[in-house]
């Protein structure tokens, strides 16, 4: 066990955009908001979960609302997780294909991979937000909460709309540079790391 583990980049830390000017200040500005709702929700769900679990095995009986609490900040941290991990690269890729082709075809393919995917998250947006439209005219509540259920969907078209600019962003990245670019920040490749999950 004395052997010396192999360096592994963090990137976990701040987040610098690679793009120049306003577009690098409107990244870094999502990223931080997407950092502190994902951290927020994890957080607040383990607590609620803890507290809810105590209560049962102390009062015999847990808190009426957790549930719904809960139920909350899985639709919160899934929205906001989805721009977090285009903005790290981090969406399942199936790169047989793309693996094959040169740099430069490659290259093109991002483009168009991340042009068509904002297109998807913008068209899933409207339609998110059309839903919310529709709860919110339907004037349903949470039972133990009490408030309207249109808040808690309301994640979904703002999660899209991230999703969706950060990979026109990305589109942005790959036309003004040399290198190909799965995320604003992220270069394609494979790190050869001797570290086995």
């Amino acid at each position: 066990m004395s052997e010396k583990s192999p360096e592994v980049e963090d990137d976990t830390g701040s987040y610098e955009s690679g793009l120049p000017g306003f577009l690098g200040t409107i990244d870094v500005f999502i990223s931080k908001v997407e950092a502190v709702m994902l951290a927020a929700g994890v957080i607040l769900m383990a607590i609620n979960t803890c507290v809810n679990v105590v209560a049962r095995f102390v009062f015999g009986e847990g808190l009426f609302f957790s549930g719904e609490i809960n139920r909350i900040l899985i639709i919160l941290i899934t929205f906001a997780g989805i721009g977090y991990a285009a903005r790290h690269g981090r969406h399942i890729r199936m790169s047989a294909v793309y693996d094959a082709i040169p740099t430069k075809g490659r290259k093109v393919l991002m483009i168009f991979i991340a042009l068509f995917t904002s297109v998807v998250m913008f068209f899933l947006c409207y339609h998110a937000f059309g839903y919310v439209e529709t709860l919110h005219s339907r004037g349903r509540i949470l039972p133990a909460l009490g408030f309207e259920i249109w808040w808690i969907y309301v994640w979904a078209p703002i999660g899209f709309a991230i999703t969706g600019i950060q990979y026109l962003l990305t589109a942005v990245k790959n036309f003004t540079s040399d290198d190909v670019y799965l995320s604003t920040g992220v270069v394609d490749g494979y790190a050869d790391t001797e570290s086995e999950v």
